[in-house]
């Protein structure tokens, strides 16, 4: 009997020799199956042979490698990891939406309703749509987005709002620096969010659905329009959903790769085939969204969480993870870090635990200096914040945010004044131009950077500093401008040195700057 191996189809995998590996496998007279990476980047391509005993896995494997590993030469290796659902680095774990990737094949539906696919829907298909709405509500579910924003109340807007159309949008255009779980759930287990969007779908009377998918993936664009037709084909998705005869069509639409299109807005008018660009709120999208219909949008980890709450209750998904952030969330290991890949844990874990435990510390082997917590436009943390609980509110009381779920390593060799300055350019390529504290402030704000480093009349620069950051976050339409001042401000904070700066100087700036920032309720919306 030939042995079955899986071998990741997913982008990481393909990225280091996947597809050359499997093709050896094949030619070897191995029964090949295709599944989404686990998650442990660092040893991809991770293979995995089946035995009486469990998936057993290979890690950086090579073509010249695979007379070896069906020959058993591996076995006693430090290449052999054993079986993989046993490894320390999955089994700590705790995972929710990420429960399937890597276990089946992407788009083998069968596989997935075996494996509790498809039980949050047929229950949604039983309750009335408000009490729908009300298990996501009492799930505690929130944004994972970076808002944050409580998802049952945003469905509920839709829900009660009059009007001949409603949408579901997923937002799957994730641009953040160093996040990657919205890819790797679509090419490991797109079903999860084809599921999550329809049950949206069936609690606020939405008829049709769109993922918005940026370009730069085309392993995922493949892997959800193959879920998308088998799910027509099975009675999923159509005129039928599951034989109820409430109808939801839903669509692929593919961004031009611009990061304002992270921001709902700006996607709804890229979606109805116009510019990326922020719109003003009120009104909001959950009222007058894609085409003027209200629209439920929410990002893929946000909808890829609903099976879960409506197949076990609100109650139990509130059961995890601690104050307000309830749940669990996909925490994306990058950067300079020694094994790099997704954490899914309960809310409330520590950023020690994820950077130093899951983590290892860097890959260069140096000290860690700092970690950027949710995107390019997140704050700067150094070891003495490693404590902090991965939880919305107690970052935003340290001034950082837990964002998308992001987490960059840097070792001691990083120059904090240039990430600052990244910061403000970053935002100047990015923005969408519509609002002037964005728009201009940003291109000042790394005018200014550039004086403080080079010595220039620096304290009446940190001063201008200051000013500019103050009104980028008050000022700014949405969280793109709103935001940019976050790693700015703590860069400076942490590191004066680094922007030539004495840290009494640093101290008085940084000051002004939160005082400032915090005096009032108003500023950027995300």
């Amino acid at each position: 009997m030939n042995p079955v191996v899986w071998v990741p189809a997913d982008a990481a995998a393909v990225s280091v020799g996947a597809d050359d590996v499997a093709a050896a496998l094949e030619a070897a007279g191995a029964t090949l199956r295709r599944n989404g990476s686990r998650g442990m980047l660092w040893l991809e391509p991770l293979v995995e042979l089946e035995t009486d005993d469990g998936r057993v896995g290979y890690a950086n494997v090579e073509p010249g490698d695979v007379d070896a590993l069906l020959g058993g030469a591996l076995d006693d290796t430090a290449r052999c990891v054993g079986v993989v659902d046993d490894h320390p680095w999955l089994a700590g774990q705790h995972r929710v939406s990420f429960a399937r990737v890597g276990v089946i094949e992407p788009t083998d539906l069968a596989a997935y309703r075996a494996d509790g696919g498809l039980a949050g829907l047929e229950r949604a298909l039983t309750l009335d749509p408000a009490e729908v709405v009300r298990e996501v509500t009492d799930s505690g579910l929130r944004g994972r987005g970076g808002a944050g924003f409580p998802a049952g109340i945003k469905w509920e807007t839709v829900r009660t709002a009059q009007a001949d159309t409603k949408f579901v949008c997923c937002n799957a255009d994730e641009g953040d620096s160093g996040t990657f779980a919205d890819r790797m759930l679509i090419e490991g287990d797109p079903f999860t969010l084809v599921e999550g969007m329809t049950i949206a779908a069936i609690a606020t009377g939405a008829t049709e659905g769109f993922v918005y998918l940026r370009s730069e993936y085309p392993h995922a664009i493949r892997t959800l329009r193959r879920a998308i037709d088998v799910a027509y084909a099975h009675g999923v998705l159509g005129a039928s959903v599951l034989g109820s005869g409430r109808r939801f069509d839903l669509d692929v639409r593919v961004g031009a790769g611009a990061y304002i299109c992270g921001e709902e807005t700006s996607m709804l008018e890229s979606l109805e085939g116009r510019r990326g660009e922020v719109r003003a709120k009120p009104p909001i999208p959950a009222l007058e969204g894609l085409f003027g219909r209200p629209t439920v949008v929410n990002n893929v980890l946000t909808l890829s969480a609903v099976p879960m709450v409506l197949a076990d209750g609100g109650a139990a998904y509130a059961a995890l993870g601690t104050g307000r952030s309830r749940g669990t969330q996909v925490f994306q290991l990058a950067g300079n870090v020694a094994r790099g890949g997704v954490v899914e844990a309960d809310f409330g874990i520590s950023l020690r635990e994820l950077v130093e435990g899951y983590g290892g510390g860097t890959a260069s082997g140096r000290p860690v200096k700092a970690v950027q917590v949710g995107g390019p436009l997140g704050a700067y943390l150094p070891p003495s914040r490693f404590d902090l609980p991965m939880d919305y509110e107690a970052f935003a009381e340290a001034g950082a945010m837990v964002g998308h779920g992001g987490v960059v390593v840097f070792d001691d060799s990083m120059d904090a004044g240039a990430m600052a300055r990244f910061a403000m350019e970053f935002c100047a390529k990015e923005s969408c131009g519509k609002c002037t504290p964005c728009r201009i402030g940003s291109t000042r704000g790394v005018e200014v950077i550039d004086r403080i480093r080079a010595g220039t009349q620096r304290e009446s620069n940190l001063v201008l500093l200051e000013d500019l950051c103050v009104t980028m976050t008050k000022g700014s339409l949405c969280a793109m401008g709103g935001l940019t001042p976050m790693p700015v401000r703590s860069a400076l904070e942490h590191w004066p040195e680094d922007f030539g700066v004495e840290p009494a100087v640093a101290d008085a700036a940084t000051d002004a700057m939160s005082e400032s920032a915090t005096s009032t309720t108003g500023g950027a919306r995300p």
